[in-house]
């Protein structure tokens, strides 16, 4: 026989169902009244934006693509962890053209390996001046930034361009 007393059952927010929010991370974030850097990557680019929450929606202030380093003159892979640094600080310049001092880091559900591209946008964005709270110790090094862990791989020189894009953001 069927059991007539079942329990019912409460269907979760459908971001949460797909997977795509964190809500009680995303309260947390809000809570503290500081707009979000919210970094996120793909094969070939890493995107950054500065978002304020607004009870009608959140708002971009600021946002900042690897294809953008292009018009930079950064002629190397958008895709690497000295174009993510770069990013970033190519967004803490215009967050700080736009008024905006500080920000809390914002991954989403991405994996964070210590030292990654995301922590890389996250040291470009401080190095430019931006206030983020960071533990020091997930930050990649300096050889990971300036690349000379892919200057091997490739016949032109990585560094001497990261240095002179990093020179103009900086």
């Amino acid at each position: 026989m069927k059991n007539v007393y079942s329990k019912r059952r409460t269907v979760p927010l459908r971001r949460k169902r797909e997977g795509k929010t964190d809500y009680k991370l995303r309260l947390g974030l809000l809570k503290s009244g500081v707009p979000r850097l919210v970094i996120r990557k793909s094969n070939a680019h890493t995107s950054a934006q500065i978002i304020a929450y607004e009870p009608q929606g959140d708002k971009v202030l600021v946002s900042a693509h690897s294809r953008e380093l292009k018009k930079l003159g950064y002629t190397q892979s958008t895709s690497n962890t000295p174009a993510a640094y770069l990013v970033g600080a190519l967004i803490a310049k215009r967050a700080q053209e736009k008024g905006v001092t500080e920000a809390v880091a914002d991954f989403g559900l991405q994996v964070l390996p210590k030292g990654g591209k995301l922590y890389a946008v996250l040291k470009g964005a401080i190095d430019a001046g931006l206030q983020v709270p960071v533990d020091e110790e997930v930050l990649p090094a300096q050889e990971r930034i300036s690349g000379e862990h892919i200057a091997h791989e490739k016949a032109q020189d990585t560094r001497s361009e990261f240095e002179k894009v990093k020179g103009t953001l900086l």
